[in-house]
């Protein structure tokens, strides 16, 4: 049984899983919504479900890219679950864990064997943070911070049909305007439910990350804005 935590954008997302199977989950969308409910999420989760911190296998955490913010909290609250229940930690690719759950929603009646995944996540004006996955969801190209344009994969679209998903894709619509090869899935959204299969291999292979140093993958450094101060 696996506690899963997506917090890696707007979306605070918590999921106890047991294989692919969600026993229970809660989700929340918003402003502060990781650090003012994410705890609540978790207990609500597990009293659902009529299990205990106990009765956890593991906790799986959403590693990045994404929000700092987002990360920092998601991190710290899944290692202070690890320590107080004495149990192992797994680290889930954000942006894997949003091709596995694209892959679900289009397989039945869209998603053709030379498709490409292309999962999205918003890193402010024209560019996003993705990589991109066959149909099977092997990696294909890593995890980069990328400026959209028009002329964007285009060493891609013109041999293969790419699906576009998550918040950033929401700024790809204008630049492929009119290519019938680049398809956008409005509304997607990260969830800690698509993490189940992946944190399930990653528990039985026992790929266990350093509770104590792991630290969330975050691409860029996070840099604060200074504050203005009236006057000068």
């Amino acid at each position: 049984m696996i506690l899963c935590l997506e917090t890696a954008t707007n979306i605070c997302s918590v999921a106890l899983c047991h294989g692919d199977e969600v026993l229970a989950m809660r989700e929340g969308e918003g402003q502060n919504v990781h650090s003012e409910r994410i705890t609540i999420f978790i207990d609500e989760a597990l009293k659902e479900a009529g299990v205990t911190y106990a009765d956890l296998d593991a906790v799986a955490v959403s590693k990045g890219p994404g929000s700092y913010t987002g990360l920092r909290i998601g991190v710290s609250t899944a290692k202070g679950v690890c320590y107080a229940a004495d149990k192992p930690l797994m680290a889930i690719d954000t942006l894997a864990a949003m091709a596995y759950g694209a892959k679900q929603l289009l397989q039945h009646n869209a998603l053709n064997p030379g498709d490409l995944l292309i999962p999205m996540i918003d890193a402010r004006r024209m560019e996003v943070y993705c990589s991109i996955f066959d149909s099977e969801l092997n990696k294909i190209h890593d995890t980069e911070a990328k400026i959209i344009d028009s002329e964007s994969f285009s060493d891609l679209y013109n041999c293969h049909r790419l699906w576009l998903f998550g918040d950033g894709a929401e700024k790809c619509a204008t630049p492929f305007n009119g290519n019938d090869n680049v398809k956008i899935i409005n509304g997607f959204k990260p969830s800690a439910r698509y993490m189940a299969a992946l944190a399930t291999r990653q528990l039985q292979d026992k790929e266990f990350v350093d509770v104590a140093y792991f630290e969330p993958f975050y691409l860029k450094d996070f840099v604060a804005g200074k504050p203005h101060v009236k006057g000068l």
